[in-house]
């Protein structure tokens, strides 16, 4: 099969769709903020009805895999933003999208449920045109379990149910979240607590250095990529943060520490984003006690969620199972995989089952699994 020439296939895009040749960017407002305007950036953010921290411009900051950026649409007094990763496609003039690790996607300062399907369409129209003009190939995007942006997704179609996740409800009363927990969590969390388990806040450089040991010691046994090993210096800077507030919930024996969590507090969501257990306490169980006292945590700080996740690679596996052990509130965890030139995406998948690389179970496929 002879090669197409990817430099002249960005006339595909036409076929996507039909525009008059006007200057769109007077009828379709809508302009890119990088990650040297950080005020901007958190000031669209901070404005949104529902986001979290994943949105944020530090934690985008943090991002080495590319240049992120904020794509802003907005329509009188309506907007709606969508923070993502431009990576270059390397031996190419073209460049895809990615999101943050987490999950993210877009945001407004509207409701989705309220918004009007014509500033919806328009959003759809100015993003597509935005694709076009930058020469970007596809988009992939973790959404978010409990932010409703689904509704505006679908106008795109390409949206994947990747797994669940499971929240513990903290607007409930705390009698009915503990009566949701499996009854054998129940008895172990009571016989921790008797044997005299308590919660503590890391408060000193010390701490923060052994949860960092005991999380990092925790994904070597369960062989993680690197992608999810982090130093110390990630969870200081994540700490010290002015875009959101997060501390490090550790759970003491004596005078060890026996799990933790990294934590992370944004609108009315509380993410239980990094955690790991002493591998010496491993037989104990201390994370259920941990979660237990975490949601109390969530509750002084007046949370609507503790959102614990799901499984590795939103499986249902063991790591799920346990979380479902604390609530029965599953969420649907979606990814968005949209290919927005499928001339120049097929020929990239192409040239790399050419390279012997012939995997399916990830989005885009011309890039490496590790990539995403």
């Amino acid at each position: 099969m002879d090669s197409i020439d990817l430099e002249k296939s960005v006339s595909n895009f036409d076929d996507l769709f039909t525009v008059d040749k006007v200057d769109y960017l007077n009828i379709m407002p809508f302009r890119l903020v990088t990650v040297h305007e950080k005020d901007l950036w958190n000031h669209y953010v901070h404005s949104c009805k529902m986001y979290d921290f994943y949105h944020t411009w530090y934690y985008h900051s943090l991002d080495k895999s590319g240049e992120p950026i904020l794509f802003v649409f907005q329509r009188e007094e309506t907007f709606i933003v969508f923070p993502l990763i431009k990576r270059l496609i390397e031996g190419t003039s073209f460049s895809d999208f990615t999101s943050v690790y987490g999950y993210a996607g877009p945001i407004s300062n509207v409701d989705f449920e309220t918004m009007s399907q014509a500033v919806m369409e328009d959003f759809k129209l100015a993003f597509l045109l935005f694709l076009k003009d930058g020469q970007n190939v596809s988009v992939f995007c973790r959404l978010h379990p409990i932010i409703n942006h689904d509704l505006l997704v679908t106008k795109f179609g390409s949206m994947v149910n990747s797994g669940k996740t499971i929240a513990i409800n903290l607007i409930s009363t705390i009698e009915e979240q503990r009566s949701k927990y499996r009854r054998q969590f129940r008895s172990k969390i009571r016989q921790l607590r008797e044997k005299g388990y308590y919660l503590k806040q890391a408060d000193t450089t010390a701490e923060i250095s052994e949860f960092t040991k005991i999380y990092n010691e925790n994904m070597a046994r369960v062989k993680a990529d690197s992608y999810y090993h982090f130093d110390e210096n990630y969870f200081v800077k994540m700490l010290n943060s002015d875009d959101f507030k997060s501390s490090v919930l550790l759970l003491y024996v004596g005078d060890q520490i026996t799990c933790g969590a990294y934590v992370t507090f944004s609108n009315n969501i509380m993410q239980f984003h990094l955690a790991a257990t002493n591998n010496n306490f491993l037989h104990e169980g201390p994370m259920k006690l941990l979660i237990d006292e975490a949601t109390l945590i969530g509750r002084n700080n007046n949370m609507a969620y503790l959102h614990l996740g799901g499984g590795v690679g939103g499986k249902e596996d063991s790591l799920f199972d346990f979380k479902a052990g604390f609530s029965d509130l599953i969420l649907n965890f979606n990814t968005w995989r949209f290919i927005a030139n499928n001339t120049v995406y097929d020929e990239l998948v192409l040239k790399k089952k050419n390279a012997g690389n012939n995997k399916s179970d990830f989005f885009p496929l011309y890039r490496d699994s590790n990539n995403l």
